[in-house]
């Protein structure tokens, strides 16, 4: 079966480290991730359209603004949430290391397919630019 796909990129600042990294990575520092999220429609609306890119732009942009962005993603039991949480920093707390290839599953399988609830659309890939030469990728299904 044929899909229209749609993908819209975005921009957001987030610090992370990863506790068992063997090398520089179990530091404290951050990433511009650029993520690229790919939704499809199995028809098209009255318009022509998957989906309003505004209204990607707004569920979307307003999740990654009020979740991840200019925070800190932290994985359970790391000592730093306690400092988070006594400076009043903003930060979120996964159960999984905070890589890109977690974050990006994470992304397309629980919190995107939420975010869109409601819309015609469904989550066909997420792909994340942690850095300009590395990326992850996840396609559903």
């Amino acid at each position: 079966m044929a899909l229209a796909q749609i993908t819209r990129l975005f921009g957001i600042d987030v610090g992370h480290r990863l506790l068992k990294h063997e090398s520089k990575c179990r530091h404290v520092h951050g990433h511009r991730y650029g993520i690229e999220v790919t939704v499809a429609a199995e028809k098209l609306d009255e318009v022509g359209r998957v989906l309003d890119f505004s209204e990607i732009k707004s569920r979307v942009g307003n999740w990654l603004d009020d979740t991840w962005d200019h925070g800190f993603i932290a994985q359970e039991g790391d000592p730093i949430i306690e400092w988070l949480r006594a400076n009043e920093m903003k930060h979120v707390i996964y159960p999984f290391p905070p890589t890109a290839e977690n974050l990006v599953e994470y992304l397309a399988t629980k919190a995107l397919p939420h975010v869109l609830k409601g819309t015609p659309c469904h989550v066909t890939k997420v792909v994340l630019h942690e850095t300009p030469n590395c990326t992850a990728e996840y396609v559903v299904g």
